[in-house]
């Protein structure tokens, strides 16, 4: 598919210095022959929750020339087109990294860095050891905010929530989030320094904007990869909570308790159970269909989180509301594309 002078373009920074017409630049091989991009490829993959975001850069060192970057070193990158009829000129910013893999190998000499998000670093990543009793998850999500400096975001219909008891017991804060999240079926990630704890589908930005839905037709993509399972291999899930009262553990199901998934964790109450039962029901509902998609034209604009409409492929992915779970953003010699992974909503 051919689309008229379409030209990616992207800015990088390391520690606040802009190294964007390095990677620009040409690079003589030693034994001659046409000059290559210094930048090889540039991959980034912004994930929806409880997991960084990475960054993967390759650079050419055929000459010698390139210098290493250090490890701890910050790398902020933007995306987007400088021109082309069937792109929006821009860049997009997508955000701030941390380096902490680089690597040399050769011939040819090649450079290869790995970066993750800044806020997925650090004292986010220490065990730890507390607890709440008779709280909130809104107080919850605000206390371990404060610890490391970052801005908490509790959506409203979460925040009231009642924690009659919670333990961290040996998991780091981002652990801890990660099970938070899926015990609400919710989105558990920091971004721009905001704690973000958001109903799975809410389609919201760090600083609370709603994500526009966009529309994907079959024209813009190189590939797609459409799956559907049965929905009714675990037709329920069972979770097990603590009965202080009776000394004893109970059970409560969400759905048909026949052939239930159950849960490995014991939970405090029968409320939180429950919530963790119904959560793992609709995540399973979700995950029943799945659409991948790679977009020939790279779109810095896309989001986890999004929900999208497909256009021009069978009726029944026409169909479906999909919600991104995934986005790579692929830039290199091929160009610039960007790969979806979506998940119905439900």
């Amino acid at each position: 598919m051919a689309f008229v002078n379409a030209i990616p373009d992207y800015q990088v920074t390391v520690d606040g210095l802009d190294i964007t017409p390095r990677l620009k630049g040409k690079v003589q091989p030693p034994g001659g022959g046409r000059p290559r991009p210094r930048l090889v490829a540039l991959t980034l993959t912004d994930k929806r929750e409880g997991q960084a975001d990475e960054l993967t850069i390759q650079i050419d060192d055929s000459d010698g020339a390139a210098p290493l970057p250090k490890i701890g070193a910050a790398v902020s990158v933007s995306l987007g087109w400088l021109q082309g009829s069937d792109v929006a000129p821009g860049l997009v910013d997508k955000g701030r990294f941390i380096i902490d893999e680089v690597a040399h190998d050769g011939a040819p000499d090649l450079i290869s860095v790995t970066a993750r998000s800044a806020d997925f670093t650090g004292a986010a990543t220490v065990r730890r050891e507390r607890s709440w009793s008779k709280s909130t998850l809104g107080a919850i999500v605000s206390d371990v905010a404060k610890a490391h400096g970052w801005k908490p975001r509790c959506a409203a219909r979460l925040a009231g929530i009642a924690v009659t008891a919670k333990a961290q017991s040996r998991e780091s804060d981002l652990a801890f989030l990660r099970r938070l999240g899926r015990e609400h079926d919710a989105v558990a990630t920091i971004k721009a320094g905001v704690l973000i704890l958001s109903p799975i589908g809410a389609g919201e930005t760090a600083t609370g904007r709603a994500l526009p839905a966009v529309t994907l037709t079959r024209r813009v993509g190189d590939k797609h990869g459409y799956r559907i399972a049965k929905r009714d291999d675990a037709p329920g899930v069972t979770a097990v909570w603590h009965d202080r009262g009776k000394a004893k553990r109970q059970e409560v199901t969400a759905g048909n308790a026949d052939g239930a998934k159950k849960l490995a964790r014991v939970y405090t109450s029968e409320a939180e159970a429950k919530r963790a039962a119904e959560a793992e029901r609709r995540r399973a509902a979700r995950q029943a269909a799945t659409l991948d998609l790679t977009l020939a034209l790279g779109r810095a604009d896309l989001y986890p989180e999004q929900r999208v409409t497909a256009s021009g492929f069978k009726a029944e992915i026409d169909a479906t509301t999909w919600l991104i779970a995934e986005v790579t953003h692929d830039l290199g010699e091929q160009g610039y594309g960007t790969r979806l992974k979506l998940e119905s909503a439900v």
